[in-house]
């Protein structure tokens, strides 16, 4: 394991040069103060977690120390943002300080949120408060834990810098971890600014950097878009199938890996309901938990257009046409293990969607809750724990007789099927009043509860005695929260 100082950095984005970022510093918060650390995220650059507990580990990660090798960039990119064009975006608050190369040969960037004011900011002041980056801590760390692919984050810094919202907040750091933060925003930048020869560059440093194999196929950009649609399918969903709501799918907070980052204003589902909007700011729905399928394929849509200068329009589309078809055979899949079934039979589909119908007609079923009491026993005797929850009895009572028919041709012993259903149930999930109530502790000074939370959603599927109240359905205030895009 290594300390603090013997990190190395391997900085590929910088030497792409000043077109594709911009050289900035990040502006320090005062007296800075470790509000939660992660230290399976540590690992991931070789760190020893007891180097969190020196204070330089705080100072580097607010701002108020640099390693000699970093070299801090603020991004440059564009994005469509709830459907409209935005020529110019870039890392308004992040900075890149560099990329570190750990021992087992991978880069990781290290991204600092909050970092302070850059030519991206507009009207903004460069600032994350305390509450957004606890949010964004927690559900990269809670995401990965899931199996859901997504970006991590090493700790949350807390500070006495004063600054305005809605109201004055303290300002705060979250260090995000990520193989790269390129995003689908970045090609559009240069093929809309008709830099193409810069599009050129950055597809090129994507294809060497985390796509290598593709350059072994005849059209590389063509396989890496196919590569970059199906990891997308894949993460949708996993989204849709574990009830994650992202909240704010512009194209500027796409990965081209295909992981969950930049978090906002994002919620699992309590009740279930599919036409859910987690974000008060989403007037018209855009990116309601049901329509995050289609928007993903329409921003994978708007990727391919900016690869044009690169790419046939035709092989573009036909690859495009891959994208349904391969999220449905993954969330399938995975429904198909939620339900406790190892292998596939041609109703399962049917069986699904019967069920989530079943849920929304009532929205009164626990959607987290409801998967993992269906583990808990025989199916018979799960099946009447879970049937209060919903409103449609005799309809659920069908559909009852089909999942026990379904279960019998599965077979195998309920031992076995508990385990397996447990290892893809979670017992807790990432709602939003537990993560409410973590930062209003921490606003007072109190990071004991964000620790804890923190440490029970590392373990999502575990039985962790003494922490059930972690995994109680939420009281009513709890499931009406309104979050909004502001940090």
């Amino acid at each position: 394991m290594k300390t603090l100082d013997q990190l190395t950095f391997d900085n590929r984005f910088a030497r792409l040069g000043e077109a594709f970022a911009s050289e900035i510093l990040p502006e320090p918060i005062e007296q800075p103060r470790l509000v939660v650390v992660s230290e399976s995220a540590m690992a991931l650059l070789d760190l020893d977690p007891g180097e969190a507990q020196r204070a330089e580990f705080a100072e580097l990660f607010a701002g108020h120390k640099l390693w000699a090798e970093a070299e801090p960039r603020a991004m440059v990119y564009s994005g469509h943002q709830f459907g409209g064009y935005t020529p110019r975006l870039g890392d308004g608050r992040g900075l890149l300080l560099g990329e570190v190369l750990n021992d087992a040969g991978e880069h990781w960037d290290l991204h600092l949120k909050g970092a302070g004011m850059t030519p991206y900011s507009r009207m903004g002041d460069g600032r994350a408060v305390l509450r957004s980056s606890i949010r964004e801590f927690l559900a990269s760390e809670h995401l990965h834990a899931l199996g859901i692919p997504s970006s991590r984050a090493l700790c949350v810094t807390g500070s006495s810098t004063p600054v305005w919202r809605e109201k004055q907040e303290s300002a705060a750091m979250v260090l995000r971890l990520a193989p790269s933060h390129v995003r689908f925003g970045h090609f559009e930048y240069f093929y809309y600014t008709r830099q193409h020869e810069h599009l050129k560059t950055l597809g090129e440093h994507v294809l060497a950097s985390h796509f290598p194999h593709c350059l072994e196929q005849d059209e590389p950009w063509l396989a890496m878009l196919r590569e970059v649609i199906e990891r997308t399918a894949l993460m949708i969903a996993h989204w849709q199938a574990y009830g994650f709501c992202h909240g704010v799918m512009n194209t500027d907070n796409m990965s081209i890996l295909g992981i969950t980052f930049d978090y906002g204003p994002y919620a699992f589902l309590d009740d279930f309901d599919a036409n859910h909007i987690c974000n008060h700011s989403d007037d018209t729905g855009r990116y309601s938990f049901t329509n995050q399928v289609p928007i993903a394929h329409w921003n994978l849509a708007a990727l391919a257009q900016a690869l044009t200068p690169q790419v046939e329009v035709e092989a573009l589309r036909a690859s495009l046409d891959l994208f349904l078809p391969l999220y449905q055979a993954h969330y399938l899949d995975l429904m198909r293990k939620r339900l406790g079934f190892s292998s596939a039979q041609e109703d399962d589909e049917t069986l699904i969607q019967r069920l989530l119908q079943l849920m929304q007609a009532g929205q009164a079923t626990d959607y987290t809750l409801f998967f993992r009491r269906l583990g808990e026993q025989a199916p018979a005797e799960a099946l009447k724990v879970v049937r209060d929850d919903f409103v449609d009895l005799a309809g659920f009572d069908v559909w009852g007789r089909d999942y026990l028919a379904r279960c019998e041709q599965e077979g195998g012993e309920q031992a076995e099927r508990q385990t397996r259903m447990h290892a893809v149930n979670p017992k807790y999930i990432l709602r939003n009043y537990l993560a409410q109530q973590a930062i209003e502790a921490a606003e007072q000074g109190d990071y004991g509860p964000v620790r804890e939370l923190h440490s029970v959603l590392s373990r999502p599927f575990d039985e962790q005695p003494g922490m059930e109240r972690y995994a109680e359905r939420p009281p009513h205030w709890g499931k009406h929260l309104q979050i909004s895009c502001s940090s």
